[in-house]
């Protein structure tokens, strides 16, 4: 269930791109422009929908924040749980964190230690928006083990090829990025 090459043409062409944002040198991808062209957003969800509606998952989670928008989504129209993966400090009950390694430090996401059923091994798609270097997606796949849960998948609107972020994580769970860069 590939994109024809007119289909993701559609989708990128619905994508901004935006020079030197957040600093000199980067090309920045603005999903906003495809979150808001109600055609393309439409066409985008009945993809995932058709490619996941007999993965016999248990649940969607996203990684804060924009993997908020495509994952709560996703779960509502396959009628799954809803599991938000978010920075450290952002979730009232107790959680449980992993660290990964930024440019220039660490940080840190949550879950709740409750977010998957404890009696059995759920099985979880990760969404997001973009993946870049896979830092963040990596801890979110470490994140959903150590929560007792099963990543069977990763899925990312777009992955930017040069930074290797998808190459990475494919070492833990398989990857799907609708679009490539």
């Amino acid at each position: 269930m590939e994109l024809s090459l007119q289909e993701r043409e559609f989708l990128l062409q619905s994508i901004r791109e935006i020079k030197d944002f957040p600093q000199e040198g980067i090309l920045f991808r603005d999903i906003t422009t495809l979150l808001n062209n109600p055609k393309a957003f439409s066409f985008l969800m009945e993809h995932l929908i058709k490619r996941y509606q007999d993965y016999c998952l248990d649940c969607i989670a996203g990684i804060e924040s924009r993997g908020f928008i495509f994952g709560s989504i996703l779960a509502n129209r396959l009628n799954l749980a809803f599991v938000p993966i978010r920075k450290k400090g952002k979730l009232p009950y107790t959680t449980i964190s992993e660290k990964y390694t930024l440019e220039y430090g660490f940080s840190e996401i949550e879950v709740h230690i409750d977010a998957f059923s404890a009696n059995s091994l759920q099985k979880v798609l990760l969404i997001d928006d973009l993946i870049a270097t896979g830092g963040t997606a990596y801890a979110a796949a470490n994140l959903i083990k150590k929560a007792g849960a099963k990543c069977v998948e990763s899925c990312f609107i777009l992955n930017l090829k040069d930074l290797k972020g998808a190459k990475k994580l494919q070492s833990i769970v398989p990857v799907y990025s609708v679009l490539e860069i």
